[in-house]
C-alpha cells in the first residue's frame, strides 16, 4: 500500500488523503475478484472477460500483458489491462493519475487505449502530460447493444469464415486496418497479425461473404466472446459495393450469428460515420454508452 499519497494523484495537489489506496500488478490470485470486478458491466467490459474465460487468470501473460489493479485497502476498486492497448475496467476518471503512473514507470508500449469515453481521455491526459503522445484520438464513440432478433431479416450470403478462404479474407482484413487505423497491421511484423486472423477463422468468429470468384463483399469478426457478450469488430464493406444500402442485411446476419455465443451483441462506432450507424440502428442496435479511443 501507499504509505503517502502518490504524486501523480490529482487529491495529491488537492490534499485530501488517499489512506489504504495502492496500485499493483494483478496475479493469479486476483482472478475471482477482477472477474467480479468487470461483471459489474458484462457490456463495457467484455474484451477483459473475454480474456479471463480463454485464460481463467489474472496473471501476467507470456507476452508480458498485465492488469494494473487498484485497491482500496485489499478490495480491488478498478483495474487497466496492460498490454497491446489499455483497456480500463470500471475506472473511475479521478483515479486514471495512479494508473497512468503505474503505466508509465513500467515502461511497456502499448498502440491504443480504449473503453468508456470520460476514463479513456482522463487517462490519456495523465500519459499525455507523462510524454505520450497520440496521433489520433476519436473522443465520440457510440457503444451499442441488440439483445433481440435482428429488425430486418439477415442476408443468407453471409457464412462463418473457412479456413480455405483465408488468402481472401486476410487482404480484407488488411484494407479494413489500413482504413480504419491509417497504417498497416503489418507494421510490426506479418506474423503476429496472420495468426489472429486464422484464429478467428478457426474459433468460428469471422463471418465473410465470399464470391465463388473469391471477391470478399463483406466481413467482420466477433472480436471478444464471452457467455453474456460478444463484441463485432473489423466491420467492412468491399468499397465496389457500399452505399447499395446491402450492409444492414449483413449485420443482421451477424447479429444471429453472434447471438448463437450469447444473448448481447455489441459494437462501437465512430460518431462520425453516420453511414455506418444508421445501418446499426436498422438492425436494431441501440446507444447505452460512449467510448473513446486513443490511437498512439
Amino acid at each position: 500500500m501507499l504509505s503517502r499519497v502518490a504524486p501523480w494523484l490529482a487529491s495529491h495537489k488537492e490534499g485530501t488523503a488517499t489512506s489504504g489506496i495502492s496500485v499493483r500488478v494483478l496475479g493469479g490470485a486476483d482472478t475471482k475478484a477482477l472477474t467480479e470486478l468487470a461483471h459489474q458491466d458484462p457490456v463495457t467490459n467484455v474484451f477483459i472477460l473475454a480474456h479471463l474465460e480463454a485464460t481463467g487468470s489474472a496473471a501476467v501473460t507470456s507476452a508480458g500483458a498485465g492488469v494494473f489493479g487498484i485497491f482500496d485497502n485489499a478490495t480491488l476498486i478498478a483495474a487497466c489491462w496492460c498490454g497491446a492497448n489499455l483497456v480500463p475496467v470500471q475506472l473511475p476518471p479521478e483515479l486514471t493519475g495512479m494508473v497512468a503512473g503505474a503505466i508509465h514507470a513500467s515502461g511497456r508500449r502499448y498502440a491504443s487505449a480504449f473503453g468508456p469515453a470520460d476514463t479513456v481521455l482522463a487517462l490519456y491526459g495523465h500519459l499525455e502530460r507523462l510524454g505520450h503522445q497520440a496521433h489520433e484520438v476519436r473522443e465520440d464513440q457510440p457503444l451499442m447493444t441488440i439483445s433481440g432478433p435482428p429488425l430486418i431479416e439477415a442476408n443468407a450470403l453471409l457464412a462463418t469464415g473457412r479456413m480455405a478462404d483465408f488468402n481472401q479474407i486476410l487482404p480484407a482484413c488488411v484494407a479494413m486496418f489500413e482504413e480504419e487505423v491509417g497504417y498497416s497491421p503489418y507494421l510490426g511484423g506479418r506474423e503476429f497479425y496472420n495468426r489472429r486472423v486464422e484464429g478467428l477463422i478457426r474459433e468460428g468468429h469471422s463471418l465473410a461473404y465470399v464470391t465463388e470468384a473469391g471477391d470478399v463483399i463483406f466481413k467482420a469478426e466477433l472480436g471478444a466472446v464471452t457467455q453474456c457478450v460478444t463484441q463485432v469488430q473489423g466491420v467492412w464493406m468491399n468499397p465496389e459495393h457500399r452505399g447499395l444500402g446491402l450492409s444492414a442485411g449483413y449485420m443482421a446476419g451477424v447479429v444471429r450469428h453472434a447471438q448463437a455465443f450469447a444473448p448481447i451483441t455489441s459494437l462501437y462506432v465512430n460518431s462520425y460515420n453516420t453511414r455506418a450507424k444508421a445501418s446499426y440502428e436498422r438492425v436494431g442496435f441501440t446507444t447505452v454508452n460512449t467510448f473513446a479511443t486513443v490511437l498512439f
